[in-house]
């Protein structure tokens, strides 16, 4: 059994996306949420993936979009890590991304399958990750931060994201 982060394996900053994450096992939660987040995307239309909740707010696209470069990201960090690297790495800024990507551009129907996929190896890296890895740990954007916890954050930063997504765009 992984277990859930102790304090200070995360920055203070990413202890409420942790809270959001039932039980100990984070591949299980992973594996449970891409039902979720496939279920609640296949109810979202085209046009309305482009809807945006207020004036200045990302659309629906793109919020899938960051959810799906912050899981690549987190996931970088755990692979890196997890195997070793000592090295510290950059922090990742969602705004420079979200702009970067374009994700209006993209289809809902691509972006829905983007994430899939990126989920898949998310769960992948993970469900492999050898013993060793899960309590390894290493400094990302100035803070320490532990593979366990970075399991836990993907799939609670989604989480945070999918409450988002229900409460004020599809209320």
């Amino acid at each position: 059994m992984i277990g859930r982060p102790l304090d200070g394996e995360a920055a203070t900053f990413y202890v409420g996306y942790i809270a959001l994450v039932e039980g100990d096992d984070p591949v299980a939660a992973l594996e449970a949420q891409l039902d979720e987040v496939m279920a609640l995307a296949a109810g979202i239309g085209e046009e309305e993936s482009l809807g945006r909740y207020a004036v200045g707010k990302w659309s629906i696209r793109q919020v899938l979009n960051h959810v799906t470069d912050t899981e690549r990201a987190f996931g970088f960090r755990a692979l890196w890590f997890g195997r070793g690297f000592t090295t510290e790495l950059d922090g990742f800024d969602q705004h420079v991304s979200v702009d970067g990507a374009e994700a209006d551009r993209v289809s809902w129907k691509e972006l829905v399958e983007e994430f899939r996929l990126v989920r898949g190896t998310t769960i992948a890296l993970f469900r492999h990750m050898p013993e060793a890895g899960w309590g390894r740990s290493g400094v990302a954007r100035g803070a320490v931060v532990s593979v366990r916890a970075l399991a836990f954050l993907t799939a609670g930063h989604a989480a945070h994201h999918l409450g988002i997504l229900r409460e004020r765009y599809l209320a």
